[in-house]
């Protein structure tokens, strides 16, 4: 019997891991790669939006059907990541009741449930609206745990015979003969690949073929062979919001722009999003004007955002393409469709595919397109089941089912865990010792995160990503040093507080646009309980160059302590 075909799947953004999982699934060996954690690009910084295809529906309705298509696939196989929310697109007095209408005509010609309702029935829907918001039109948007979805999918390919490897760079793409033989991996020494009993070190992977599903970075990798893909990447900040203002996607009804939208996520809300276009998808920070702009912008449809507390603020590089044959000026004009890049047609460079464009929600439909490439270029007829096999957590399972007593948890923490966990709920959550709640603001007790470390091993953001830990308003300033207490039950002391460290530098990343008012106070208090209380930033005991006393003013008296290392761009370690 012949041996399958070994195939390169680069990139563990959703895009990566959907390929993964249907090639897996297909019998095919394959091997992922990721240079960070699991959603380390473009999936890991998006609102979280589960389109319906209604924000597509004037100016991209190719884009708005595979939305709307996928909408209801991701709703059966990824029942335990997605909220359906539902969503409105409401109309100010002063926005256009022509294009309103074009939005609903754009919904109905692409099969897209749309219904208009009053101002009246919106602020019903939703308290919190603007009192003179004219109509809206009610849309089946939803919400959807990017992270969550992620790992589930590389949790099935590796079900199926994947083999999964994060903190794995490609270096080199390995050319003989106009054909891609192999790539070159440079992996990390970190303290997440000591699981897989690693020390770091390059390693060279023979293919019979690759897939390039890098996003925004395709180009990175296509250079590595000489290969021109004309990725525009396109950078949209985003501002994450202290608890849910609204329970429902809220759209402005205009012609795409920025800050137009508010997306209920878990226990908060995520305000989105620029447009602008980037040279370089790592080295594009947001601006404090970004932020601002984002408040004043939506309080005109959610007033009490303007006194809201902002927890965090983050940036993603949406991955656009745009055939060389079409050109414009505006990245906000660009398709959102994605493109197979057959290299061997288009280039004569045998061995490797790339997939480019296309959005979050239509991650499964492109990996079942790669999947069906790659299959016909082994002459493998294996049908393509993604859609019909619910992933991981997924299976026969309803948010209603009551664990809580069962469990002996608090209703809240309860239904928080079934939500994340699903229909996995009862084989985590069954334990014979205590389970204490170890993040409060999320709710994520002691055997989730046991589970989590088993899967991730000692990568403590790895662990925050499968449970959400840390990510709540307190951003790790009471959890963090708990998981990390986790973590020491299975890994030593040196590696615990590297992850430890990791943990605290990546929360702090986020907040450094967002220190005003109670949030400027938060961050004080975390680096009181984790950089002097527990001394994570290594100073010595009798330093007092911060004045704590300036925090207790208010905001008027703070700025100077922001200038000073409480706001320093390396975090608690003052680089």
């Amino acid at each position: 019997m012949t041996s399958a075909p070994h195939i390169a799947v680069i990139g563990g953004g959703s895009t990566g891991t959907g390929i993964a999982r249907d090639l897996a699934m297909r019998g095919l060996d394959v091997t992922l790669l990721e240079q960070g954690n699991l959603t380390h690009g473009t999936t890991g910084r998006m609102h979280g939006l589960l389109h319906s295809g209604g924000r597509y529906a004037v100016s991209d309705q190719a884009s708005a059907e595979e939305c709307i298509e996928e909408n209801r696939v991701l709703r059966d196989i990824a029942s335990h990541c997605v909220e359906m929310t539902g969503g409105l697109f409401v109309k100010r007095p002063e926005d256009s009741e022509e294009y309103f209408q074009q939005k609903l005509s754009g919904c109905e010609a692409c099969g897209i449930p749309a219904e208009v309702i009053s101002g009246k029935e919106a602020r019903e829907m939703e308290p919190h609206l603007a009192t003179d918001i004219d109509k809206a039109i009610s849309v089946p948007d939803g919400a959807v745990d990017p992270f969550r979805l992620v790992v589930a999918n590389a949790a099935s390919a590796q079900e199926h015979g994947a083999r999964i490897e994060t903190h794995s760079k490609v270096t080199d793409l390995l050319v003989e003969d106009s054909e891609v033989v192999g790539i070159e991996v440079e992996h990390d020494s970190g303290p997440g690949e000591r699981v897989h009993g690693r020390t770091g070190g390059t390693e060279e992977i023979r293919t019979d073929y690759v897939v390039n599903a890098t996003g925004a970075w395709a180009g990175r990798i296509g250079d590595m062979a000489g290969l021109d893909i004309e990725v525009r990447p396109s950078k949209g900040v985003m501002t994450i919001m202290n608890v849910r203002q609204v329970d429902t996607v809220i759209n402005r009804c205009k012609p795409k722009g920025d800050a137009d939208i508010v997306v209920p996520h878990e226990t908060t809300a995520i305000l989105g999003t620029t447009d602008e276009e980037v040279d370089d998808p790592e080295d594009y920070p947001e601006k404090q004007w970004e932020v601002d702009m984002m408040i004043d912008t939506l309080k005109e449809l959610v007033p009490m955002l303007e006194e809201a507390r902002t927890i965090r603020s983050f940036w993603g590089v949406r991955p656009l393409y745009e055939p060389p044959d079409v050109g414009s000026d505006d990245p906000t004009d660009i398709t959102r469709d994605y493109f197979l890049l057959d290299h061997e047609e288009r280039d004569s460079l045998g061995g490797m595919v790339s997939i480019v464009g296309g959005k979050f929600t239509t991650y499964r439909m492109m990996g079942e397109e790669i999947s069906d490439h790659v299959c016909a270029k082994f002459g493998i007829d294996a049908d393509c089941r993604t859609a019909d096999v619910p992933l991981p957590g997924s299976e026969e399972f309803t948010v209603l089912r009551d664990y809580m007593d069962e469990f002996g948890l608090q209703s809240p923490i309860g239904r928080r865990s079934v939500e994340r966990l699903g229909s996995r709920a009862e084989d985590v959550l069954e334990t014979d010792g205590p389970n204490p709640v170890v993040c409060g603001c999320e709710g994520v007790t002691r055997a989730e995160i046991q589970d989590a470390i088993d899967g991730s091993g000692s990568d403590l953001n790895a662990v925050r990503l499968r449970t959400r830990a840390s990510m709540g308003n307190c951003q790790g300033g009471f959890c963090s040093h708990r998981l990390a207490n986790e973590l020491h039950t299975e890994y030593d002391e040196s590696t615990t507080r590297q992850a430890w460290d990791e943990l605290l530098q990546e929360r702090w990343k986020g907040q450094r646009h967002a220190l005003w008012g109670e949030q400027l106070s938060q961050a004080m208090l975390n680096y009181a309980l984790q950089a002097t209380t527990q001394n994570r930033d290594n100073d010595p005991a009798e330093d007092d160059s911060i004045d704590f006393t300036a925090f207790d003013s208010g905001p008027e008296d703070t700025e100077h302590v922001t200038e000073t290392s409480v706001a320093t761009d390396g975090g608690y370690d003052g680089n």
